[in-house]
């Protein structure tokens, strides 16, 4: 199994309400899992089962695998600009912003706004958590699939 494999089962688990994900290929095993678990790869062949996204992806056999798990692991709880075009922390300048470093939010939350082609676009918190980092500033050009907050699941 390589990278983009990973990958690709990693963004399918994001994507949908499953909570854990395990994935038999030959010798190799991959359980992907949404509640703060491990992506763990294995020798023996293990059966296929569903339920869960990645919270942390940890290789626990081969030393490449600790290369193809890295990567996805620091990108998993990072909240990506969907489109290119203009960060606003808050509704007006004279509002508070809508997070800080340090709050709760839920899913369906507004966390920010961008603004592409004079439309503001509310950009909403994917789950429930805890915004641990703002990686922009107010009113800073985006582009697309950049990041902008690091956000700790609960």
């Amino acid at each position: 199994m390589d990278i983009s494999e990973i990958r690709k089962l990693i963004k399918l688990v994001q994507g949908s309400d499953i909570t854990e994900l395990e994935v038999a290929e030959g010798d190799t095993a991959i359980r992907i899992s949404r509640q703060g678990a491990v992506a763990t790869y294995t020798a023996a062949p293990q059966m296929m089962a569903a339920p869960a996204p990645v919270a942390h992806a940890v290789p626990a056999a081969a030393p490449a695998a600790a290369a193809v798990s890295a990567e996805p692991a620091a990108l998993i709880n990072v909240v990506k600009s969907p489109m290119v075009g203009t960060f606003y922390a808050s509704s007006s300048p004279d509002s508070d912003p809508f997070v800080s470093e340090g709050s709760k939010v839920k899913k369906g939350d507004v966390i920010c706004i961008v603004e592409a082609m004079k439309l503001m676009n509310e950009i909403e918190a994917e789950y429930d958590g805890v915004v641990e980092k703002i990686l922009v500033t107010n009113s800073q050009p985006l582009e697309y699939g950049q990041p902008i907050f690091v956000i700790t699941p609960a």
